[in-house]
């Protein structure tokens, strides 16, 4: 789909006192052990795969053809690339045109899924998206005339299937994009294929929150707590999940700021409103296409009708959360939920009033490349390390090319496997992450006022090295800070703030 570049998804971990190196494979609680790897703005977006297995081997083969898979798929579907099958076709007029068995499959799931949802997925909601964007270029809301001339381009009939001689009539001059699920069945592609094709025991693949879980493998996955946009904060719940799907949709991410009021990316097809009442869906599916389909339906639908498209289906369960704070599960959805680690009470009196906010971009890489590694920690005024924030990598022997952390905290260091859990979430754009700092140590202690310094180092195998570093002074006084990198960071903004009220 977009131009793909490089890596990471993010990894915390917490220091503890030990003198063994960073644990390289993850324990899965059902069999075996994981072997992770991370890439940048595949479809738009990151991705993470896991992958079951003692062998490096074979591990590198399923990467190798999930990610060739992906490629293949992209050219056919991508509405972005100008010479995918998708975008050729759509270039045609009332001709009956013979298509691959992925794109026409792709169509099909749109018609059924657009007469499942009662027109609430449609290929054509791109027309009511550009009214939108354009708009918002100017700082106006789109008026009622632009908007309902959208709507009436996108109800139009698009195309025409002959099931029979696998062809495809191209019938509008509506704007189609394949946004809504064709991520999820290119998940799912992808994860088959590479499951036969290494033979391993398990494996997760992860494209920006929306994941396929395959053969012997039960998992810890975070749901992403809509009103807190960081990598690292607490998830509003976690569940276990087997073999299956799951996905994640919310316009927490992605959206239109007009005249300081948020605007959904995720629009209703049937009126050309931005869905602004549903913050976050998430659904659990036999297979990735129901998940990536429902998930992004129930941003559009209400609560109600939701629950009424669910119960014709088999194997669903969900969690909506609207903006005013009500919760909807499916009837079996509690006996996922993992019960939380029972914390310690702190008053509040005693946490910081202030957080701070790390928000880091990377420098975009051409090509399918992995992640950089990276460390992101805390230093007091004495130059000790008080808190690691994240620490990014894939195999502990790259662990010491991060030299300056390794060099200060290398020989203190294990990793703590719960914090490589996956995460499902509303999708992020590629490259950019957001982290927190409560203020707390890495033993969960809260640390006095006072001038802390805040370290990013990013390294490249084979490539580039950044080392960025910001003295904060953390008191009441708000304070921002720009920082620029040189080869793999292309900005840091790190803000001291008043605390958002997820915390």
């Amino acid at each position: 789909m977009k131009k793909i570049l490089t890596a990471f998804l993010s990894l915390a971990v917490l220091v503890a006192m030990a003198t063994k190196a960073p644990e390289a494979r993850i324990k899965n609680k059902k069999n075996g052990t994981f072997l992770v790897s991370n890439y940048e703005n595949v479809l738009g977006t990151s991705m993470e795969i896991k992958v079951l297995t003692s062998s490096e081997k074979k591990a590198a083969l399923a990467e190798t053809v999930a990610l060739k898979e992906i490629t293949r798929l992209s050219n056919i579907l991508s509405g972005y690339d100008k010479n995918s099958e998708f975008s050729k076709w759509m270039q045609t007029s009332h001709q009956a045109i013979a298509v691959s068995n992925d794109l026409f499959q792709v169509l099909s799931l749109y018609d059924q899924w657009r007469n499942k949802t009662n027109g609430a997925l449609n290929a054509s909601a791109e027309a009511i998206n550009q009214v939108w964007k354009t708009a918002a270029a100017n700082a106006v809301v789109p008026n009622e005339m632009a908007l309902q001339s959208a709507v009436a381009i996108a109800n139009q009939a698009h195309w025409k299937l002959d099931a029979v001689h696998q062809t495809a009539t191209h019938l509008s001059n509506s704007p189609l994009k394949f946004n809504s699920f064709t991520k999820s069945y290119i998940i799912e592609a992808a994860a088959n294929a590479a499951m036969k094709a290494a033979q391993v025991e398990g494996l997760i693949l992860n494209i920006g929150g929306d994941m396929v879980i395959k053969g012997n493998v039960s998992e810890a996955i975070k749901i992403s707590n809509p009103t807190s946009d960081a990598e690292n904060a607490d998830p509003m719940a976690t569940i276990q999940v087997s073999v299956g799907a799951i996905a994640t949709s919310g316009n927490y991410r992605r959206g239109e700021m007009i005249n300081g009021q948020w605007y959904s990316h995720i629009v209703d097809p049937r009126n050309g409103q931005p869905a602004n009442d549903i913050l976050s869906a998430t659904v659990v599916a036999p297979n990735a296409t129901d998940a990536g389909a429902l998930a992004t339906a129930f941003n559009v639908l209400t609560p109600a009708e939701s629950m009424a498209v669910a119960a014709g289906l088999p194997g669903i369960e969900y969690l909506i959360l609207t903006r005013d704070g009500q919760k909807f599960e499916s009837a079996h959805w509690k006996e996922l939920l993992i019960a939380p680690e029972k914390k310690e009470l702190i008053t509040i009196e005693k946490e910081w009033k202030n957080e701070v906010v790390i928000n880091l971009e990377l420098m975009q890489q051409a090509g399918f490349a992995k992640r950089p590694f990276a460390a992101i920690w805390v230093e007091d005024a004495e130059k000790k390390t008080v808190k690691t924030i994240a620490l990014w990598y894939n195999k502990p022997r790259w662990v010491p090319d991060m030299r300056e952390w390794y060099r200060k905290n290398g020989e203190n260091m294990k990793a703590n496997s719960t914090s490589f859990s996956s995460v499902t979430s509303a999708t992020r754009s590629a490259g950019k992450y957001t982290l927190k700092w409560d203020g707390k140590d890495d033993a969960g202690n809260i640390l006095p006022a006072g001038n802390y310094t805040i370290y990013m180092e990013v390294v490249r195998e084979h490539g580039g090295y950044d080392l960025l570093h910001q003295e904060v002074e953390c008191q009441k006084k708000d304070q921002n800070f720009t920082l620029k990198g040189n080869r793999e960071v292309s900005s840091a903004v790190i803000e001291y703030k008043k605390k958002s009220s997820d915390n």
